[in-house]
């Protein structure tokens, strides 16, 4: 099965077919409801009918920007292509690739209408993933004012950073929130984490960030265990830890906040679902979530 689906209402089915063998893609009959079925099972939809009836079908669906498939609607024609979700998640792109079957891209999203790239693009052909997703609105205003950084940083290193500053780091599905006593040792937080990680059947090279709270920035076996694991950590601010959810009490209490580990592993994560728990550890508290 294709990552790709063009739905067409029956009289369309030519131009649909046409489509799909041009871009690898599913060819799919329109009916009512047919978007409930897709969304869950491909990450782009072509639909050639009216821009009317497609919105109508996917208002419903919509749930996160970063989830939601990316959709371009196609005139019946075939004259033009006009994404209308997901432009920065791949629409502009698959609007831009019908350009095989003679379409002509509509694009909407300013960065993009004036031929310029957006984080979100740069993360896609980097190959890097966007850690904090709140930052793009700022950074693709930034890209649009001409008053953008790129700042590569090699580590081991400290990024202090405000809410408009986008963070890109290599892809992975897990995030593993870490707490621990004062002064541990690297190798104890190393222990730990490769307990953890083991037992769940997870590799190393498939977690995205670790992450604990800001009050850890002076343990320097804390960052050099990371460094040990060649992953990213982040430190996160008491609001955003005590924003997070987590499964029970926690000795974290004594300083204010619900817990270390999982509200961490939490706040950096996709999809918000705990997959491991906190586990203690020879003084080392790990959770992972995706």
């Amino acid at each position: 099965m294709s990552d790709t689906a063009v739905v067409s209402l029956h009289r369309f089915s030519d131009q649909a077919e046409r489509i799909a063998g041009a871009i690898g893609a599913d060819r799919i009959e329109y009916r009512q409801g047919i978007f409930s079925d897709l969304f869950p099972k491909y990450r782009k939809i072509v639909a050639v009918m009216s821009v009317g009836i497609a919105v109508r079908g996917i208002a419903p669906l919509l749930s996160d920007k970063w989830r939601d498939p990316a959709v371009v609607v196609v005139s019946p024609d075939l004259r033009y292509a006009v994404p209308i979700l997901g432009g920065h998640h791949g629409a502009n792109a698959l609007a831009r690739d019908l350009a095989g079957v003679g379409s002509h891209p509509v694009i909407t999203t300013a960065t993009e209408a004036f031929d310029l790239p957006s984080v979100e693009g740069i993360a896609g052909t980097s190959g890097l993933e966007i850690l904090n997703r709140d930052s793009t609105r700022a950074v693709n205003a930034g890209i649009l004012d001409g008053d953008l950084r790129v700042i590569p940083v090699s580590g081991p290193s400290i990024v202090i950073a405000g809410p408009g500053v986008s963070f890109l780091v290599r892809p992975g599905e897990y995030t593993v929130g870490i707490g621990c006593r004062k002064g541990i040792g690297a190798g104890k937080v190393v222990g730990a984490v490769t307990t953890v990680l083991a037992d769940a059947d997870i590799q190393k090279d498939q977690v995205l960030v670790y992450a604990t709270t800001g009050r850890k920035l002076p343990e320097r076996g804390l960052h050099e265990a990371v460094r040990t694991l060649e992953g990213n950590l982040v430190f996160l601010d008491d609001r955003t830890i005590r924003a997070q959810r987590v499964t029970g009490p926690s000795a974290a209490g004594r300083i204010g906040l619900p817990g270390v580990a999982e509200p961490c592993a939490l706040a950096v994560s996709r999809l918000q679902e705990l997959v491991v728990p906190k586990r203690v550890i020879g003084g080392v508290t790990v959770a992972v979530a995706r």
